[in-house]
C-alpha cells in the first residue's frame, strides 16, 4: 500500500499510533474499490469482522459496569441499539471516514461515502485494525475516545435504547424547551433512482440543529433528528 495512505490527519483523528499503519489503510478499503484493482487486493471486509466482535464484547462491558441492576434481556436490547448501522455511521461521520474511504468508481457514483452500512462496516473495521495492532485495551481506549460520551448519557429503559420515533423524540424534546417545531428540508439526493442518497437537515428558528442521510427520505429524516438529538444533548 501507499506510504502516503492514511494521511496523518485521520490517524491523529482517531487517536491511536498504528505500528502498522497498512492496517488502518486496509480498514479503509471497501470491497468495491479492492475489486477494481488490477491484481485485485484484500478489502477490509476480515477486519469489520474482527472490530464487529471486539465492539460487541466492548460494549457488553461496558453496560454491565454501568448498569449493575439491569438484566440480560435489557442488556442484550441496550447492546443491539448501539452497535446497529445507523448508530455506528454516525461515530464515522464524526470521524469523517467517509472523506477518506478507498471506493469503487461505482460506489463514489451513488454516494456510498455517506451510507450508513459502508460508513458502519468502515468503523468496525478500524477497531478491528487498532485491535490487531495493539490489543484489546487500545481498542478499548478507543471506544473511550468517540463513544463513552454518548453512551453515558444513555438509559436501558429510554432516550436511544427505546424504539421511539427520534423525529417524535425532537419534536417533545423542543416543545418541552418551548424551543418551537422542526422543520425539515431535503439538501440533496445523489445515486440512481434504485439506490438513492438523500441529505437532509431539521432546523428550529436558532438555526441547523443536525443533518443526515439515508436511502429514503423517511430514513434522512430520522437521522437528521438523531443528530439534533446529539446536539441538544451536547449543549445542555
Amino acid at each position: 500500500m501507499s506510504p502516503v495512505f492514511p494521511p496523518t490527519e485521520l490517524i491523529a483523528r482517531i487517536g491511536h499510533d498504528f505500528a502498522d499503519p497498512d492496517l488502518l489503510a486496509l480498514a479503509l478499503a471497501h470491497r468495491s474499490w479492492a475489486h477494481d484493482q488490477s491484481p485485485s487486493l484484500p478489502d477490509n471486509e476480515r477486519l469489520e469482522f474482527l472490530g464487529d466482535a471486539v465492539l460487541g464484547l466492548l460494549i457488553a462491558e461496558f453496560f454491565v459496569q454501568a448498569f449493575a441492576d439491569v438484566d440480560e434481556g435489557r442488556l442484550t436490547r441496550a447492546r443491539a441499539m448501539v452497535v446497529r448501522s445507523d448508530s455506528l455511521s454516525r461515530y464515522a461521520r464524526a470521524l469523517d471516514l467517509g472523506s477518506f474511504l478507498r471506493l469503487g468508481r461505482g460506489e463514489i457514483e451513488t454516494g456510498g461515502r455517506e451510507k450508513d452500512s459502508i460508513l458502519a462496516d468502515a468503523f468496525e473495521a478500524v477497531i478491528g485494525a487498532i485491535y490487531q495492532d495493539a490489543g484489546l485495551e487500545a481498542a478499548r481506549e478507543f471506544l473511550h475516545r468517540t463513544m463513552t460520551r454518548d453512551l453515558d448519557r444513555r438509559d436501558p429503559d429510554g432516550g436511544p435504547w427505546s424504539p421511539r420515533n427520534p423525529r417524535t423524540e425532537l419534536q417533545e424534546r423542543l416543545q418541552r424547551d418551548r424551543r418551537g417545531t422542526p422543520t425539515y428540508r431535503v439538501t440533496g439526493r445523489a445515486g440512481p433512482d434504485h439506490a438513492p442518497a438523500w441529505q437532509v437537515e431539521v432546523a428550529i428558528a436558532d438555526g441547523v440543529l443536525g443533518a443526515g442521510s439515508g436511502g429514503s427520505k423517511r430514513d434522512a429524516y430520522e437521522q437528521a433528528a438523531v443528530s439534533a438529538l446529539a446536539t441538544l444533548a451536547a449543549s445542555t
